[in-house]
């Protein structure tokens, strides 16, 4: 059941929220509870039933894991740490793994394997990695484990944020679930509604739009295809995916208000950054934090003590350690964002200029000035999409080479009026927080701490919010991106 759905807005949503707002508080977590599991069964009717039972697994195994020491608490660690991820292993790569060996042993004559593929259960990477923070943080003792099942469930299987973030720690969230009296009031509903009608407007009045262009022009053969075409379709691409995330977090953000709970931030005007290293700490922010606090930390403090030389091919230990922890950890961030090559080697892309970053590009952005290091920076970020977008590398290297091809093609797609005045407001939005006041008026407008700002952006939320679902009941709605994953 996606956000921008009818079906959601419609009913889910109004039933849902007008009993959370008369119920007595205590019952309000078990009307949250029951009604995230309906919301993940709509969509994985089968799954549903795994995720339960690893819920259940989890909370008493994780718990009888505190109480112990030493070689006992390793092993339940990595009991729980081994099923989190031979879930998503199994479910999200094996069928991967399979094809590949299938075109391995195709070589020696061997025919394919009578494997059934695995379907891929929504939101599986986003909960893996909400339940792996869990475990990780309980078991080095920086989180007190839930005393409750409803509340590490709740943690869990909240639907706002069940499918696509943002992940959330638990030391996040734990106050809000035992108690959130405090953020329930007319201005917090206010607030989160008109946060969710700007998310539903990214993702159904610019993400789409932009979408419906970006299929058409991804599909066309080499006869189609002029060098334009391929730029514009990269650069709707590189908005779209940014109006549909965002959009998407926007909308989490927002009904999570609406219950009283305040989720992190996730995005952070991503295309104004000077370079990858801020790009990864303004886009998908909390992806970032999560792979860099269980992932590169510990990673970089374990190859640290293992090197006791100063230098390493003429590189200190210091960079030879980042280099190698930027490495292993965005490999691991690119196959994580999908079983395929072109998500393997987008990672290894990012990770690459983050190097490069290290080694000497910011000190080369900072001797030329924000607005260049800013443009390479986007561009950089752009032929990034492209490799993210493309279904192969087959055809990332067309999609490419047509790009510096510079020549023309008997395009048949027109691009209306519509599309142009949409990819301008996507630039525009994308990069107006390129401006110091802009960025700091951006941040503070979602706290909307003024009774007349609130019912400003209440007026304006309610705007949003109708014309995003005319838009839907005349075309429909197409998933976000990143259900995908």
């Amino acid at each position: 059941m996606s956000f921008s759905s009818s079906l959601f807005l419609v009913y889910f949503l109004p039933v849902f929220l007008i009993p959370l707002f008369l119920i007595d508080r205590k019952y309000k977590n078990y009307w949250v509870l029951l009604a995230s599991v309906f919301f993940y069964a709509w969509g994985a009717p089968t799954f549903v039933f795994v995720l339960l039972a690893s819920v259940l697994i989890d909370f008493y195994l994780l718990r009888w894991m505190s109480g112990k020491e030493c070689e006992t608490r390793k092993i339940l660690f990595w009991i729980s740490l081994l099923l989190n991820l031979g879930l998503l292993l199994y479910f999200k790569y094996m069928n991967f793994f399979v094809e590949q060996l299938d075109i391995l042993f195709g070589h020696f004559g061997a025919n394919p394997s009578p494997w059934l593929k695995v379907a891929l259960p929504l939101g599986i990477s986003f909960i893996t990695f909400q339940k792996l923070a869990y475990t990780f943080d309980v078991y080095k003792r920086q989180f007190a484990p839930f005393e409750k099942l409803e509340h590490y469930a709740m943690y869990i299987l909240m639907f706002p944020q069940l499918l696509s973030g943002p992940i959330v720690r638990p030391k996040q969230i734990a106050a809000q679930i035992a108690d959130r009296s405090q953020q329930e009031s007319i201005d917090d509903r206010l607030t989160g509604f008109s946060r969710f009608a700007i998310g539903l407007a990214k993702k159904v009045l610019i993400a789409d739009v932009l979408g419906e262009q970006v299929n058409a022009i991804f599909a066309m053969n080499s006869a189609q295809l002029s060098s334009g075409m391929a730029w514009i379709g990269a650069l709707a691409y590189t908005f779209q995916i940014y109006f549909d995330f965002s959009g998407y977090t926007d909308m989490a953000i927002g009904i999570a208000r609406m219950m009283g709970f305040r989720l992190p931030e996730n995005f952070n005007s991503p295309y104004v950054s000077g370079s990858i290293t801020e790009f990864w700490k303004r886009w998908h922010i909390t992806l970032g934090s999560w792979f860099r606090d269980y992932v590169f930390l510990p990673l970089a403090y374990s190859i640290s003590r293992k090197l006791p030389k100063e230098k390493y091919l003429g590189l200190r230990a210091d960079k030879v350690i980042y280099l190698i922890a930027t490495s292993v950890t965005f490999l691991l961030c690119g196959f994580w964002h999908g079983a395929a090559w072109t998500f393997i080697l987008w990672g290894m892309y990012q990770g690459l200029f983050l190097i490069f970053d290290r080694l000497f590009l910011l000190k080369y952005y900072k001797k030329a000035g924000r607005h260049v290091s800013v443009t390479i920076t986007f561009f950089i970020t752009l032929f990034g999409w492209v490799l993210f977008r493309s279904e192969s590398l087959d055809f990332f290297r067309f999609y490419i080479r047509r790009m510096f091809a510079f020549r023309g093609g008997n395009n048949e797609l027109w691009l209306n009026p519509k599309f142009w005045t949409v990819l301008m407001i996507a630039a525009v939005f994308s990069f107006i927080g390129f401006s110091k006041k802009a960025e700091a008026w951006q941040g503070k407008l979602y706290d909307m701490p003024k009774d007349a700002v609130i019912i400003g952006f209440s007026v304006l939320g309610m705007v949003l919010f109708v014309l995003s679902l005319a838009s839907i009941t005349s075309t429909g709605f197409s998933p976000f991106i990143y259900f995908r994953f």
